[in-house]
């Protein structure tokens, strides 16, 4: 089992820039790769920004430019760095991690974290 907590979320205007953070605990080992998904109500999860192991990084096309996925292996934490927010951003954005055990996928999610883009 892993469990993550997320933070970083909150009100920003149009133009600004939000740091969210995931901790990451539990059974962290045999990771494949770890995410930023965003849901707004009454639409489908989407996925924002992706790190594989490896350090492969791969973008929506909405964020590409302006978001950056990286982590802390020490702290056991994966970033998303969001510049230039526009009010679409508006969202909560859930951090994922994947895991692979014995050709098996495993994914986890944290609870959410709440971004509002707004003048």
């Amino acid at each position: 089992q892993v469990q993550l907590v997320e933070s970083g979320g909150g009100l920003v205007q149009p133009g600004g820039s939000l740091r969210l953070s995931c901790v990451a605990s539990g059974s962290i080992s045999s990771v494949y790769a770890m995410a930023w998904y965003r849901q707004v109500p009454g639409m489908r999860r989407e996925l924002a920004a992706t790190m594989t192991i490896g350090d492969n990084t791969n973008y929506a096309a909405s964020v590409k430019g302006r978001f950056t996925i990286s982590r802390d292996n020490a702290k056991n934490t994966v970033y998303l760095q969001m510049n230039s927010l526009k009010p679409e951003d508006t969202a909560v954005y859930y951090c994922n991690v994947a895991q692979v055990i014995s050709g098996t996928r495993y994914d986890y999610w944290g609870q959410g974290t709440q971004v509002t883009v707004s003048s």
